[in-house]
């Protein structure tokens, strides 16, 4: 099963309650704390594109890279009202590939997690070419036993047009969280059912710091906020 197919169409109707601007007040606080200048940024695995827009109107330039075209086609619809809309490319996190260097890179709303150890590892790789010396790196992660207190539980998410039901299990092997993800989407009186699999695999703080370290990002600062971990770093100047 893929991810982010049929889910994308439906993605932003069941995130209604994201407050984006929560994360966008983070990360020009990070900003403004380091002085340094910071204009055009690479939105990672941004997804619909909520935060591209919510950063374009804050006078900022955007990149955003996902893996799903499907998301891609509803950022780019989203974002067609600005008059210099984000620059929208289709990526895996392990091969991104940027004109330039940005002066900070984020990925939000736990998309690290979807990401395996080796995707990890290369994406830093690619991050420490692309993310300007001295720039700034931002996530937002949760801890592993967070991921593990969620193994059996079933969610369900719903409106008028969409019904959403999914289940976790936490893979001890996998050291990740799956999680089978059933949509039923009315078309007309009939509804029709698709199916995802998700993976988010489980990352604790100390072995992050760890690779984050080896692949040239230092200065980690770490601030917890209702179970979440926002995490800062800065790409070294110096190899």
């Amino acid at each position: 099963m893929s991810c982010y197919e049929s889910l994308a169409d439906f993605y932003d109707r069941l995130t209604e309650d994201v407050d984006y601007r929560r994360f966008a007040d983070r990360y020009e606080q990070a900003f403004s704390a380091d002085g340094g200048e910071f204009h055009l940024l690479l939105d990672l695995c941004c997804g619909t594109g909520s935060l591209s827009l919510e950063m374009s109107g804050r006078g900022y330039e955007i990149i955003g890279t996902d893996a799903s075209e499907r998301m891609l086609m509803h950022a780019r619809e989203k974002c067609a009202v600005l008059s210099v809309p984000p620059l929208f490319l289709q990526q895996d996190a392990a091969d991104l590939d940027l004109y330039g260097t940005v002066d900070a890179a984020f990925c939000s709303l736990e998309g690290i997690h979807y990401l395996s150890p080796d995707t990890l590892d290369r994406l830093l790789q690619r991050l420490f070419l692309f993310i300007r010396p001295g720039g700034l790196f931002l996530f937002d992660m949760r801890s592993p036993e967070y991921l593990m207190d969620l193994d059996g539980d079933t969610f369900v998410d719903e409106d008028d047009e969409v019904f959403c039901l999914w289940r976790a299990d936490f893979d001890r092997e996998l050291n990740a969280l799956v999680y089978g993800m059933d949509l039923f989407s009315r078309e007309g009186v009939l509804w029709r059912r698709s199916s995802e699999e998700h993976i988010e695999y489980a990352y604790s703080l100390p072995d992050l710091s760890a690779l984050l370290d080896s692949r040239g990002f230092a200065d980690l600062k770490v601030v917890e906020e209702e179970d979440r971990l926002f995490v800062q770093c800065r790409r070294r100047r110096n190899t």
